[in-house]
């Protein structure tokens, strides 16, 4: 697991989720769910609103959270969260707006995934690096 990597998504996710939490038209109009005028409509925001909020909360946690376990823990949120963010905007959205929303998702929760399978500061398994570095 890369700690500093997913502390860094962490930290993204956070502050993306207090910006759609204080505007809500920041996911809404991507993600198509605006008026005729490119307006929100109140009913929308309000739902919008618990989101950004879901995000910044677990962002959060991704941030404080100490190596390990729990670290682990609040990333699987984080991947759980944006995966299936995905699943129901593909099954929700206009079919025009479905691929970018879906991408995105997919893209965050992605990143999520990779920070747990990822080695800190690199590619490749210890073993690999230990004999790059002349040891075994």
């Amino acid at each position: 697991m890369d700690a500093r990597f997913l502390r860094a998504v962490g930290a993204a996710t956070a502050v993306y989720g207090l910006a759609v939490a204080a505007r809500p038209e920041y996911l809404a109009r991507p993600s198509g769910l605006t008026d005729g005028f490119g307006e929100v409509a109140k009913e929308t925001a309000t739902s919008l609103r618990p989101i950004g909020l879901r995000d910044a909360a677990i962002g959060t946690a991704m941030v404080l959270a100490p190596s390990g376990p729990a670290l682990a823990t609040a990333t699987a949120a984080r991947i759980a969260s944006d995966f299936g963010d995905a699943l129901l905007l593909g099954a929700t959205l206009p079919p025009w707006r479905r691929a970018p929303a879906v991408a995105v998702s997919v893209g965050w929760g992605a990143l999520s995934v990779i920070g747990l399978l990822r080695t800190p500061g690199g590619t490749g398994s210890r073993c690999s690096r230990r004999r790059h570095r002349g040891g075994h």
